[in-house]
């Protein structure tokens, strides 16, 4: 394929991608169950589908990689311990500090992606990138201005969130480093294998609603792992083969912006000017990054 076609599949990817994760916080809040046991049948459900998916296309393409050493293995393990501590932590800053906090912090995770990608890639940074990437971090502050809160109460919740913005940008990472070796479901189907149990260790251990028990709490941790899991983080996965980890998580920050939208739709929770504004603000930021690449 032409590098300039693969390019731009690669970004329709990871739009994609980013719409399909901007259910979750949708379907997490509707779930019967609490957060991270909601998560570790996010993991349950979607492992079928990716196994199956992983088995297809090594039995097609007999030349895909595949795991073999025990360095392969860990850093597989390692993606899904760093998913696992990214969410588990953010869920629990929640509980120190207001949402608008907690999701502005741990969407800081393009600085440290994009600083990570410097110095782990050699990816280089334009003026034009990093200029790009301050408008839709901005944007992203715009918003959830209205909800934003500083209290000296609220500390260990900011503090939480930061940590998750580490973890996250940790998995992010590691995904990029797995992509030059392995297949997006690859990726997704050995890494599910840790993720998994992980939650529900984290799940038990919050004494969290483990059963969803009604078909409406079936149909919403189903949904999840296949719009969310099966469906985005495939993408996602697939766009960080093929562009920069600064702008694929860059292009994360669309992520809130689909879900103010989902929740306008879904759950009549209007939309301000001002989240318009910075909705606007963080789609410019993500399209003068992308031109910087050109």
């Amino acid at each position: 394929m032409h590098p300039r076609a693969q390019n731009r599949l690669a970004v329709l990817a990871l739009f994609l991608g980013v719409t399909g994760i901007g259910f979750a916080p949708l379907l997490v809040r509707i779930s019967v169950v609490g957060p991270s046991a909601t998560a570790f049948y996010r993991l349950l459900f979607a492992l079928p589908f990716l196994w199956f998916w992983m088995s297809r296309t090594q039995a097609t393409q007999p030349d895909v990689p595949k795991p073999v050493t025990a360095a392969d293995y860990w850093h597989l393990a390692l993606a899904g311990l760093l998913f696992v501590g990214d969410l588990s932590i953010w869920h629990v800053s929640l509980f120190y500090t207001s949402i608008a906090n907690s999701t502005l912090l741990t969407n800081c995770a393009p600085i440290f992606v994009t600083l990570g990608g410097w110095l782990l890639f050699k990816e280089k940074v334009s003026k034009l990138f990093l200029l790009g990437m301050i408008l839709a971090l901005a944007g992203a502050v715009v918003l959830v201005s209205e909800s934003l809160s500083i209290k000296r109460e609220h500390l260990l919740g900011d503090v939480l969130a930061l940590v998750a913005a580490l973890f996250y940008s940790g998995y992010l990472l590691s995904v990029k480093y797995l992509r030059t070796k392995f297949s997006g479901p690859t990726i997704l189907a050995w890494s599910g294998l840790v993720s998994c149990p992980g939650f529900l260790i984290v799940a038990a251990a919050s004494h969290e609603n483990l059963w969803p028990g009604q078909l409406r709490g079936w149909v919403v941790v189903i949904a999840l792992a296949l719009l969310s899991h099966v469906g985005g983080q495939t993408l996602i996965a697939y766009a960080f083969g093929h562009l920069p980890a600064g702008f694929t998580s860059l292009g994360l920050l669309w992520q809130p912006v689909v879900a103010g939208i989902l929740a306008w739709l879904l759950l009549n929770e209007p939309l301000t000017t001002i989240q318009i504004i910075g909705g606007l603000v963080v789609l410019a930021g993500i399209a003068l990054a992308n031109q910087s690449r050109r």
